[in-house]
């Protein structure tokens, strides 16, 4: 078997994806940890194919005209045209001028304007942090997906974790927020090697500890939800015992 590790930051590695086990689930679309208050994990087309949500129908005015154009201000300042006019710039040319002795600074990655919402979430820290995603490919065939980054990434994820006063305040910890293998992948040993990577990728990046909150009431096939049992074989202790969100944590 060949086995590859890649870092989700374009359209290229979006499409390495691979499906969740439950249908009704999708990792292309999800934003749980991303949005606490809204966050789903649903199969959302329109997250994938990058076309824009539906337009709710305009509401009709009876009492306007056949056309909604609003009517013109005859008060209302003119509207300017072009940049405003620089009296100390040289006729025809408002670039700033090259200074050949200036540092060049580095072309930061980013996320094309029209790539899916999903990429966006994915790139947020490209140009400081890194990839917030990777994907371990079999034979070239997607076998396992991992999502993590800073806590600051994921308000649902620092939401439960301030249920945890216990926990240490600083140095705050990377998260992985979504550890999954596709169904012909299961008992393999690819997350637990998908897992190491992160971790090992992490503590490079600076991190000194990694923390995953495992749902104990969750289906085995939804997203994100390994039991604390999972984490333990990878490294992970138990930082906090709850019934329903214990803190898995792990020391780098």
């Amino acid at each position: 078997m060949a086995i590859e590790i890649v870092d989700i930051t374009d359209a290229a590695g979006f499409a390495l994806i691979p499906p969740c086990a439950d249908p009704g689930f999708d990792h292309r679309s999800c934003d749980y940890w991303e949005d606490g208050d809204r966050g789903s994990k649903a199969a959302r087309l329109s997250w994938i194919d990058g076309s824009p949500p539906p337009r709710p129908p305009r509401r009709v005015n009876p009492f306007g005209d056949e056309d909604d154009a609003p009517a013109p201000n005859p008060f209302a300042p003119a509207a300017r045209s072009g940049s405003p006019l620089n009296p100390f710039a040289a006729d025809g040319d408002d670039d700033p001028a090259d200074n050949p002795f200036a540092p060049r600074r580095p072309t930061r990655p980013r996320v094309a304007a029209d790539a899916p919402r999903k990429i966006h979430l994915l790139g947020r820290g490209l140009g400081i942090f890194g990839s917030y995603a990777k994907v371990l490919l079999v034979d070239h065939e997607a076998a396992a997906y991992c999502q993590f980054g800073p806590l600051s990434a994921y308000p649902r994820a620092q939401r439960l974790r301030d249920l945890y006063p216990q926990l240490p305040d600083a140095p705050l910890p990377a998260v992985i927020t979504c550890i999954a293998t596709t169904a012909a992948a299961r008992r393999t040993g690819h997350a637990r090697a998908l897992v190491a990577a992160v971790c090992e990728d992490l503590a490079g990046r600076g991190f000194s500890a990694i923390e995953a909150y495992p749902d104990r009431t969750a289906d085995p096939d939804a997203t994100s939800a390994p039991a604390p049992e999972f984490w333990i074989s990878v490294g992970f202790t138990l930082a906090v015992d709850d019934d329903r969100w214990p803190v898995m944590r792990r020391e780098l």
